[in-house]
């Protein structure tokens, strides 16, 4: 196991790290921003350094930095957490090159899976279902194009091949618009992502977001931890995860999930990864993959209980993985709450200090948050400030036990999006589970 490592992330996710590494009894070097001197995991690290001014670009992004602290320090590994730096293949590279652990997969795997179109060709190839429509960068030839989505058939969308975050896609309903979605499609992609290339894909009007947690060491060994939904979504963007979920058979787990476990075999991935899907009309049909840890991880390790972070370390240092596949059970039902700094109604985030946090308990509640009373939530950065899990014998103990966890939470001094989540939580329809990934947005009134 490592003496040492760098976390180079922030907020609640570096604490989370932190954690798990007090726990395997690793010595942790934190990095951060000048914006960032009083974030808690810096605070109880056992050294810190400050890597540049607030803004990403020179501090969270900032490879030389992140590496020399490594150098100055005498750690042994950095891991990056989720965000920033997380899927930069050139990194991970660096990270090797100069002698460190990047825990995660290699470069050549983030590559291959951070271009959508080689994922979707390695995924076809590993016998995992895709979204119907081309496998090929789309051409400059507007009646090849044209062609093309008459035969995948409208609704389509155009996508941006080294996209993510919600960027860089566009649903075309009309012949007459597609040629104008596709150069706009392309003049966001290579400004947003520095790669002009999109794809096209068949545009599935009614589906749900649910994906995989797979587990892979550098033995040839890989398991699946079970399935998640993540269809509350607006814009692109998770608010509610829960796992796992509702009305997938066990069947169906099985059979996807093993096709994932061995998919990672097939491309060699090492460490933490997530397929992602969407599931509609009872078929699941492959997206994307998340090479990183997941910010909905904990829903995962509620029902299971295995901590994905330590494996992450343990895989890292060279060893086996700790469980087989038969021995993942699943136990329960766990929903996740994104808890934002932002007005609940605009969604436009809200920075400021804190001046009152009091964490909620009981049965079944785990609370992942870097905040506490004082601290000041920066404007520079994610607007989220925490994370609420509840864990229930069944999905209507869960959503019981977050009811309680929500009105016994309060963070005074900032807006959050806990009225909103509460909204969420006694919604019939949520209640009902199963709903799709447009749902949240047209409750919101913003479909």
């Amino acid at each position: 196991m490592f003496d040492k490592i760098v976390i180079a992330n922030r907020g609640e996710i570096a604490l989370r790290i932190l954690r798990a590494c007090r726990e395997l009894g690793i010595k942790v070097v934190a990095v951060h921003s000048e914006a960032d001197r009083d974030l808690k995991h810096v605070r109880l690290a056992d050294e810190s350094v400050c890597i540049g001014p607030a803004a990403s670009a020179d501090s969270y992004l900032n490879i030389p930095a992140i590496i020399s602290a490594a150098e100055v320090t005498d750690a042994e590994a950095i891991h990056p957490g989720y965000g920033f730096l997380s899927e930069n293949a050139d990194f991970s590279e660096k990270v090797k090159q100069s002698g460190f652990v990047f825990i995660g997969p290699n470069a050549e795997t983030i590559r291959m899976m951070g271009d959508k179109i080689s994922a979707k060709k390695a995924m076809l190839a590993a016998g995992i279902p895709c979204v119907p429509g081309n496998n090929d960068p789309l051409s400059d030839n507007n009646k090849k194009n044209l062609k093309l989505a008459l035969e995948i058939g409208y609704p389509v969308i155009i996508k941006a091949a080294g996209g993510g975050g919600g960027r860089g896609m566009r649903t075309v309903h009309t012949e007459a618009a597609l040629i104008n979605a596709i150069a706009m499609t392309k003049a966001e992609a290579g400004s947003a992502f520095g790669n002009p290339t999109v794809y096209m894909e068949k545009f599935l009007e009614d589906p749900r977001h649910i994906e995989f947690q797979v587990m892979a060491d550098s033995h040839g060994n890989a398991i699946h931890l079970g399935e998640r939904d993540c269809s509350m979504q607006r814009r692109h963007q998770k608010v509610v995860e829960e796992a796992p979920a509702p009305g997938i058979t066990e069947e169906q787990r099985k059979t996807i999930g093993e096709r994932c476990a061995k998919a990672c075999v097939d491309i060699g991935y090492l460490g933490a990864g997530t397929f992602e899907f969407l599931y509609e009309k009872g078929e699941f049909y492959f997206i994307e993959m998340n090479t990183r840890v997941q910010v909905e991880h904990p829903v995962t390790e509620m029902i299971t209980g295995f901590d994905i972070v330590k494996e992450q370390l343990r895989i890292a240092a060279g060893e086996h993985l700790s469980i087989t596949q038969d021995q993942v059970k699943i136990t329960g039902h766990a929903i996740e709450c994104r808890l934002n700094a932002e007005d609940p109604r605009t969604f436009m985030p809200c920075p400021g200090t804190i001046d009152q946090f009091h964490m909620p308990g009981g049965p079944g509640i785990r609370c992942e948050t870097h905040i506490y009373n004082g601290y000041k939530v920066p404007p520079y950065y994610d607007s989220m400030i925490g994370k609420l899990i509840a864990h229930g014998e069944d999905r209507k103990s869960a959503i019981a036990r977050m009811n309680t966890a929500l009105s016994e939470i309060i963070i005074d001094g900032i807006k959050t999006n806990i009225p909103l989540q509460q909204d969420i939580m006694n919604d019939s329809a949520f209640a009902a589970g199963g709903q799709n990934i447009h749902y949240l947005e047209k409750k919101l009134g913003i479909y």
